[in-house]
């Protein structure tokens, strides 16, 4: 059984950083694209950032030159680098991970249960 854990979330003042991370573990072959979503209280889950095999990137318009998605393949763990934080920041936000679980069949999309980030003076 595939699991993610995510961790780093937390209280932060607007202006600060933090760093998320999201660690896969269990019957892992192979993970294909793995990215962060958010979702604010009130609000429908939307991408923040994805990132694929080859570290290809992608940002939602609203974290770009703020956030910085990253991956290490070892640890199959991906990071969220988050500064200048904006109380508009403040949401729940999951990982994503696409993910083989052996060698031949199909992947599948995995979710980890949320850490929440907080921006407030």
């Amino acid at each position: 059984q595939v699991q993610l854990v995510e961790s780093g979330g937390g209280l932060v003042q607007p202006g600060g950083s933090l760093r998320l991370s999201c660690a896969a573990s269990g019957s892992i072959f192979s993970i294909n694209a793995m990215s962060w979503y958010r979702q604010a209280p009130g609000k429908q889950r939307e991408l923040v950032a994805a990132i694929t095999s080859g570290d290809n990137t992608n940002y939602a318009d609203s974290v770009k030159g703020r956030f910085a998605v990253s991956r290490d393949n070892a640890k199959n763990t991906v990071y969220l680098q988050m500064n200048s934080l904006k109380p508009e920041d403040t949401a729940v936000y999951y990982c994503n991970a696409n993910i083989w679980t052996t060698r031949w069949g199909i992947p599948s999309d995995y979710w980890g249960q949320g850490t929440q980030v907080t921006v407030s003076s």
